[in-house]
């Protein structure tokens, strides 16, 4: 914890060298009906090993639960290098420079940072990055329709996609005109089917969001769904996990043109939990279009000696440019976050991500068999799924959730609440910080609570 040496000695000193006798004359400003007084509920000071106990104490009330939510937030294995790198001093700020092209090292990493999500999601560009991937389908909404000039504010979103995000951009975009038309998925699939779009061909539209994984974890189809949609002039926007793509086909080459825009949580790329936050926005596009991709991008070149250098090439932010001009107001970029995430992959290389993107998925399939091999347990959707899978129980979710936590199991994502056609539905993940202990401790548990 921060150590504060000022002494009584040292205090004098100061208030004499300021010409101020005494720390209350040093405030006298600041009129009485502003001052908060005495604090009645502050407790008796401690010893700084008792507050060092308190603190365990406290620590300790929040650990041991074995963790099998998903749902957009995921823990995996943070190399220890990671955070020791990214909270040096040359790192450590939440946000970009002002004086961008002064800091050459910090623009470097961004650099580096756009190179590999272009590279993960097969995309020409990228920027460097959005508060999260909630904001980031929010603005690559607002980007497509800025793209088609205006000629349609339709938007086909599929009910697949994660419902807190559907929720966020439909408040960030909701004054602006724009109009979401729901698509539904197949009961048995749990994917959008491609038969089905025949009934939104009619409707002009700017832009089809496509989410791969989908929020069920299962994989939708999405080179058919691209061609659909490129064939009516519709713009694709891809909503992926970062980690998936180190196993699955890349944004850039769905179908035969690919995505148009891509987005999604940066999370899992070294990301801790954090009970949500802060996160990142992940932003890509095709090179076409970077001039209606909000934030920063971080350019390469050389200088008057031919030495590297790095610069902010665009920065389209009402900060930057006259605010009728700029592309957003809420595209700051999550530079601490963006920093870990690049120190992560660089890590863990193509290798690591792929190897790690495995073990979950292998997890899972296990987690799911173990599962349904309990009465009253079954998998709602059938097909391929990744990362986390949809179970049906036949107790409350929100009940059997309480029972787990108290053998200190966090069994899960409850679905019932937004997808109620699906019973007692129940979102399950493993990743691979599961071991077949956690598994099977978990198997054993919810056995007992289900036959209460």
């Amino acid at each position: 914890m921060p150590y504060i040496p000022h002494t009584p000695d040292d205090i004098t000193a100061m208030l004499t060298t300021i010409g101020v006798g005494s720390i209350e004359e040093l405030f006298d400003e600041i009129p009485a009906a502003l001052r908060c007084g005495y604090l009645e509920k502050m407790p008796p000071a401690l010893t700084e090993i008792e507050i060092g106990q308190l603190m365990r104490q406290r620590a300790n009330q929040d650990s041991g639960a074995t963790c099998f939510i998903g749902a957009g937030a995921y823990e995996h294995h943070i190399p220890a290098a990671v955070w020791e790198i990214a909270t040096r001093g040359e790192f450590y700020s939440a946000y970009t420079p002002y004086q961008a092209e002064a800091s050459q090292g910090t623009l470097q990493l961004l650099y580096e940072f756009q190179t590999m999500m272009a590279n993960l999601t097969g995309m020409e560009a990228s920027n460097a990055s959005l508060y999260d991937g909630a904001s980031a389908l929010a603005e690559a909404v607002l980007m497509a329709v800025r793209l088609t000039k205006s000629k349609t504010k339709n938007i086909l979103m599929p009910t697949t996609v994660h419902p807190i995000y559907r929720r966020v951009v439909q408040n960030i975009v909701k004054n602006q005109g724009i109009k979401f038309i729901e698509i539904p998925y197949d009961a048995e699939e749990g994917i959008i089917s491609p038969d089905s779009l025949a009934n939104f061909a009619k409707i002009e539209s700017a832009a089809l969001v496509i989410p791969q994984p989908n929020f069920f974890g299962c994989l939708e189809a999405v080179d058919e769904l691209t061609d659909w949609a490129s064939a009516l002039g519709i713009l694709v926007i891809g909503v992926v996990n970062p980690l998936t793509l180190a196993v699955l086909s890349p944004p850039g080459d769905w179908g035969t043109k690919g995505a148009d825009i891509v987005c999604g949580e940066g999370q899992p790329l070294g990301i801790q939990l954090s009970y949500g936050g802060p996160y990142f926005g992940l932003l890509c596009s095709k090179k076409g279009y970077v001039r209606q991709m909000p934030g920063r991008i971080v350019g390469r070149t050389v200088d008057l000696d031919g030495n590297t250098g790095y610069t902010l090439t665009l920065q389209a932010r009402e900060q930057h440019i006259r605010r009728s001009k700029a592309t957003s107001n809420i595209c700051t970029n999550q530079g601490l976050m963006v920093t870990a995430a690049t120190i992560h992959t660089a890590l863990l290389g193509a290798e690591g991500l792929e190897q790690v993107a495995l073990t979950c998925h292998a997890n899972t399939t296990n987690l799911v068999e173990k599962l349904t091999d309990i009465a009253g347990v079954n998998r709602v959707f059938k097909g391929s799924f990744f990362h986390e899978a949809v179970l049906q129980l036949e107790k409350p979710v929100d009940q059997v959730l309480r029972e787990l936590a108290t053998h200190h199991i966090f069994g899960g994502y409850d679905l019932t609440p937004f997808y109620p056609e699906l019973g007692y539905s129940l979102l399950v993940c493993a990743t691979e910080m599961r071991t077949e202990a956690d598994i099977d401790r978990y198997a054993e548990k919810l056995k007992v609570v289900l036959e209460k």
